[in-house]
């Protein structure tokens, strides 16, 4: 090929992509951003007896995709929260626990979602698994988890962020990042690796209790699948105090 060809190829297809890249809509405008879901669904004769083992057999698909690349931090979800005048505020937290009685996290008690928790317990939690066209969606109330369960927890964190833990009076106003630094440099010292780091009194875990738990599976045209399980308590007899149960409903995308 000649060099006055090659440079003619190239013209072209430099023109070429400029027209496509004219005739595409701009990234910068959210209503032309286009997923399209797959087929897998989700039907009420698979869903088994309580949200917690869909919950696991989810996660653990979750865990799948993370070890793949695919997905990141299977385990974060966002908090949300309200306070006294019911004025909500989010952020995202990573779970660190789940069975039977509810989904674990932990926090700095005087921060600003544990000083929301103290006035109004309602909370929520969302599982943004978007690689896998999934979501789970936990609403219900949070309450703080026995002292015994905080200690164990914070012996398994690594030594960083037990210093971390002490360091960070978290939702606080501070003038300057070295503020922190210097706070940390200063527990650090006091605290060298290797050395045991006590459990801070104002640093502990909120167990959420689900009052109904959404699984959200995406599909073609919008037409997503969601089934909802609603606690409920199922009268067992006069004089008897019943036992908790789950009812499946299916919602409308």
């Amino acid at each position: 090929m000649r060099q006055d060809d090659r440079v003619t190829d190239r013209a072209a297809a430099s023109a070429s992509a400029s027209s496509s890249a004219a005739a595409a809509p701009p990234v910068s405008d959210p209503a032309a951003i286009r997923a399209h879901y797959g087929l897998d669904g989700l039907v009420e004769g698979d869903a088994p007896a309580t949200p917690v083992e869909l919950f696991a057999r989810w996660f653990s698909q979750a865990l799948v995709a993370a070890d793949e690349g695919r997905l990141y931090e299977p385990n974060a979800m966002v908090v949300s929260t309200a306070d006294a005048a019911g004025r909500p505020s989010s952020r995202t937290v990573l779970l660190k626990a789940y069975d039977e009685r509810g989904f674990v996290f932990f926090t700095n008690y005087e921060s600003r979602k544990a000083r929301e928790l103290a006035a109004n317990p309602n909370i929520a939690l969302l599982f943004p698994w978007h690689p896998m066209a999934r979501q789970v969606i936990v609403t219900g109330t949070a309450e703080r988890v026995a002292r015994e369960e905080t200690v164990a927890y914070f012996r398994t964190r690594p030594h960083g962020s037990q210093l971390g833990a002490w360091a960070s009076a978290q939702s606080s106003v501070i003038a300057t990042r070295d503020e922190l630094d210097r706070a940390y440099a200063d527990l650090e010292a006091r605290y060298p690796e290797g050395e045991q780091v006590p459990a801070p009194a104002h640093w502990g875990g909120f167990r959420v209790v689900p009052e109904a738990v959404e699984f959200w599976q995406g599909r073609a045209n919008r037409l997503h699948d969601r089934l909802r399980y609603v606690h409920s308590e199922q009268e067992a007899g006069a004089g008897d105090a019943g036992d908790a149960g789950w009812t499946v409903e299916r919602l409308s995308p």
